[in-house]
């Protein structure tokens, strides 16, 4: 069996602060994951991972959403989140900081979209693992924020990059967990 590189998408559940270019580039994103062969995995949420699992389903993609519900109930009822666009969903019952720490860790890429503080604990967990890590260049302030934190952390990571272009940004990924997996530096999942 053929393995998948599986890529999550981190952002914002409500994004009415993103601008008004937010949805399509979050399309564009979940499009060309399962345009070059990978798989999409996110926090099952609204907003821009929705989007980006939405367009990964138009394009004949598989969509996979880690819950911070325990079922399907809470999910909907207490979180008020989506179920559309996601082929399967785990319900984790770990909140949103353990979900992230499950997503993140579930995935050989991280990109990441105009996003909030959850967005922003995503990229750490991505970011202390030394994962390969795209932060989408937008309207938005989510990619200076993480240039700021970066600067900051009196630390480098090879495995980040900033990109505006979605195809480009996939394919750069893919290349930087190829290049990880020949280095032995991570193994693929199924």
């Amino acid at each position: 069996m053929k393995q998948r590189i599986t890529i999550s998408v981190s952002g914002a559940a409500e994004i009415a602060h993103c601008g008004p270019s937010v949805i399509p580039i979050a399309k564009e994103i979940g499009r060309e994951i399962a345009r070059q062969g990978c798989q999409i995995i996110t926090g099952a949420t609204s907003g821009f991972p929705m989007y980006a699992a939405e367009g990964a389903k138009e394009v004949g993609g598989f969509s996979f959403g880690l819950s911070p519900a325990a079922s399907k109930k809470e999910h909907v009822e207490v979180y008020r989140l989506p179920l559309k666009a996601m082929d399967t969903v785990v319900y984790t019952g770990f909140g949103f900081p353990g979900r992230d720490l499950m997503l993140i860790r579930s995935s050989d890429a991280v990109v990441i979209g105009c996003g909030r503080i959850g967005t922003i604990h995503e990229f750490t967990v991505a970011w202390e693992a030394n994962m390969p890590l795209g932060v989408l260049v937008g309207e938005w302030a989510t990619d200076e924020v993480i240039q700021n934190i970066i600067k900051n952390s009196d630390r480098t990571n090879p495995n980040v990059i900033f990109e505006k272009n979605p195809k480009i940004m996939i394919e750069k990924l893919i290349k930087m967990v190829k290049k990880q997996e020949l280095n032995g530096e991570r193994e693929l999942r199924l």
